[in-house]
């Protein structure tokens, strides 16, 4: 069934317990790179600035007042968050550029101009409409120019003040996750430009882990907290997760032992708190947190374990890793692509689970599903009649009709880009996957339900912006 605002993929036909798409790979890069282009062109008008997830305490009518109460800030940071319009103009809450946003956007650009140089599309370098290695290289030097300094290695964080239960995080507050990602984009600069200064200036983000952050051995493992502000008495999983795939990064750079012994140590920790049904909570414990086991941190830790075998060759965490991704395939997504918030709830429905998604199945190798939940997206978060902009969350009776530029734009074109440089790299013409539920009834369905477009209408809403042109996202 072809769905409205984005192009249809062909046929989808079982082949022996597999799923055969029919497109070729130059097809798929055809109907999805304009996509690609949309969005990253959006958020190139907007300099990579706009509503974040958590900026709520960036406010100016808050930051006016006299005083400083810790109930007052949380009252305005979640009002900002949850209200099912943007009141982002109306507490005139000031928007940045997102330091983990803009890493994300670096490695993006570098990816499409990597699907450019392969001519997957009777298309060269020469034919694109702008410069996505200087987009990167210049996200890359911001990084660099913004870091957080006074601490015992590279770091960055999340550039809003944060309102937490019982402290408040400030824009000078590093984090394992915002410097994890800028490793990331450090180490593609340096392999693709040959620009070693990147690379030495990411290996240092090792000693802020351990030293900083509180690296500690325990009896089954290693633990390291997510960031300077962090409770004694929980442990956040998908955050140590990350840290274990930022050493994997720099293992498999350097080839120093150190970051791989230590990746190990903590991932052991990891696994043995994984549950009976293939999941992690967010926290530990379980009831330090509101969250259960919600789709895109999950999909972190997931994606952590996916990196040490690829990178190490290594069944050490087979087992952990089958049924992680049997849980993540059967109680975090519908058949038609859809993301379910977490193991017990469908709604809201988040681009965060989607785009997460989209990375951990193209790891996989399964880019039938990957691309499932692409199409899902581009049907239901897209905003009408405007191609590569995306709305945050759909619920069971709305949609959140806020843009953030991290959590929706950033996130949706480092995720697209990944798969179609997947695609682009397939050795075969087709696209193949293994999927999980293969009965002839069941593909018949979930050929049918693909991307089916929703139903609220998806406009953008008729609204005065205040120096923000979208909405935003928080830290993970």
């Amino acid at each position: 069934m072809q769905s409205q605002g984005f192009p249809d993929t062909g046929g989808v036909t079982e082949t022996g317990g597999r799923v055969e798409m029919g497109a070729t790979a130059a097809e798929a890069v055809e109907q999805y790179e304009p996509v690609l282009d949309a969005t990253l062109a959006y958020a190139r008008r907007h300099d990579y600035i706009g509503p974040d997830y958590g900026d709520g305490m960036s406010s100016q009518l808050l930051q006016a007042l006299p005083v400083e109460n810790r109930v007052l800030n949380l009252v305005v940071q979640e009002t900002v968050k949850r209200t099912p319009v943007d009141v982002r103009p109306l507490f005139r809450v000031e928007c940045k550029r997102n330091y983990k946003g803009a890493a994300l956007f670096a490695m993006a650009n570098r990816n499409y101009q990597q699907l450019a140089t392969q001519d997957i599309a009777d298309r060269s370098v020469a034919d694109l409409p702008f410069d996505p290695e200087g987009e990167a290289n210049r996200l890359v030097d911001w990084l660099v120019d913004e870091r957080i300094t006074d601490y015992s290695g590279f770091c960055g964080g999340h550039r809003h003040p944060i309102q937490h239960l019982h402290t408040k995080g400030v824009p000078s507050d590093p984090d394992i996750v915002s410097t994890a990602y800028a490793v990331r984009a450090f180490l593609q600069a340096a392999r693709t430009d040959d620009a070693e200064e990147y690379a030495d200036l990411a290996r240092t983000a090792v000693d802020f882990l351990v030293e900083d952050l509180n690296y500690r051995e325990v009896e089954t493992g290693a633990k390291v907290d997510y960031h300077m502000n962090h409770p004694d008495d929980s442990y956040t999983i998908n955050a140590a997760a990350i840290g274990a795939h930022m050493l994997v990064d720099l293992y498999d750079y350097f080839g120093d032992e150190e970051y791989r012994e230590r990746a190990t140590k903590i991932l052991d920790h990891i696994a043995t708190a994984q549950t009976d049904i293939g999941g992690w909570p967010y926290r530990l414990p379980a009831s330090a947190s509101h969250l259960s086991m919600d789709s895109h941190h999950n999909g972190f830790v997931i994606e952590a374990f996916q990196h040490y075998r690829d990178v190490l060759g290594s069944d050490r965490y087979a087992d952990t890793l089958d049924t992680a991704l049997e849980f993540y395939r059967e109680d975090l997504f519908d058949l038609d692509g859809a993301p379910n918030f977490d193991e017990e709830n469908a709604y809201p429905r988040d681009i965060h689970a989607s785009t997460q998604g989209i990375l951990v199945f193209t790891k996989e190798g399964e880019l039938e599903l990957a691309e499932r939940i692409l199409r899902w997206v581009l049907a239901n978060l897209q905003v009408e009649g405007e191609e590569g902009r995306y709305y945050y969350r759909k619920y069971r009776h709305h949609t959140k009709r806020v843009t953030l530029m991290r959590w929706c734009q950033g996130w949706m074109s480092y995720a697209m880009s990944e798969f179609l440089l997947a695609v682009a790299s397939a050795d075969t013409d087709v696209r193949t996957s293994t999927v999980v539920n293969s009965s002839a009834t069941e593909m018949e369905a979930e050929a049918q339900a693909l991307a089916q477009p929703t139903t609220d209408g998806g406009h953008p809403p008729n609204d005065t912006r205040s120096g923000c042109d979208d909405e935003t996202d928080p830290q993970s």
